[in-house]
């Protein structure tokens, strides 16, 4: 933890400790300083569930958060969707630590339930027939697109490839084949996700689109006007 590290936050670096001991193995804790976005764990427990370390950058859900802002009338988010390292499915919650208002860093718990599932089908397995673990329809009040899961990284470079996959398959057209219109969209979506709050995020997001970093620059001049 850098000496530079707001002194309200480290007061949450035994929390993360105590917590992760708390809750068990199947729980990871992590604590952000968004001081510096590419590198804003400053204390993880449990890491071996997202993969990740102190030294991670953010996530794209809380570069989300930083770009809509909606941790102004919200003090926390409650179970959302993340993904482990292993491609677990993750219940995830995040506590926005603010100072003065302002938001200075989160505190966000992952449980990974994969055990308890599988032990519960093979439970349930015992007096249901198979198509009873078939997918069922969603409820009418949840239609339409999901929402992206939260996915972790060690890096900036895989945070931001991370995206451009996600809008590629989205767009069903690989980076080589984008028109100039294609490849504005693109972005465009990337730009209101936040991906351009971190540092070096252009030069990584031409890359994997295969243009110039003039050129995204320029596409974001265009963008933001």
């Amino acid at each position: 933890m850098a000496d530079t590290t707001n002194a309200l936050l480290r007061q949450y670096v035994k929390l993360t400790e105590f917590l992760g001991a708390a809750l068990g193995p199947d729980y990871e804790v992590a604590l952000h300083d968004l001081t510096d976005k590419n590198r804003s764990i400053i204390a993880i427990a449990n890491g071996y569930i997202s993969g990740r370390e102190v030294g991670a950058p953010l996530t794209n859900m809380a570069l989300s958060v930083l770009k809509d802002e909606s941790y102004e009338w919200q003090d926390y988010r409650l179970h959302y969707s993340g993904v482990s390292v292993t491609g677990n499915v993750l219940r995830s919650s995040t506590m926005f630590i603010k100072e003065d208002g302002k938001l200075i860093g989160m505190l966000c718990v992952n449980f990974d339930d994969s055990r308890y599932r599988t032990f519960a089908q093979q439970v349930l397995s015992l007096c249901h027939p198979n198509p009873f673990f078939q997918a069922q329809e969603r409820p009418e009040e949840e239609e339409g697109p999901l929402p992206r899961p939260e996915t972790f990284r060690n890096s900036t470079e895989a945070v931001t490839q991370d995206a451009i996959a996600h809008e590629l398959e989205r767009l069903g057209v690989p980076a080589e084949r984008l028109t100039s219109e294609e490849r504005l969209h693109v972005i465009a979506a990337l730009e209101e996700s936040g991906i351009f709050l971190l540092k070096g995020a252009v030069k990584d997001v031409a890359a994997g689109l295969g243009c110039s970093q003039a050129s995204v620059y320029r596409y974001l001049s265009q963008i933001r006007k």
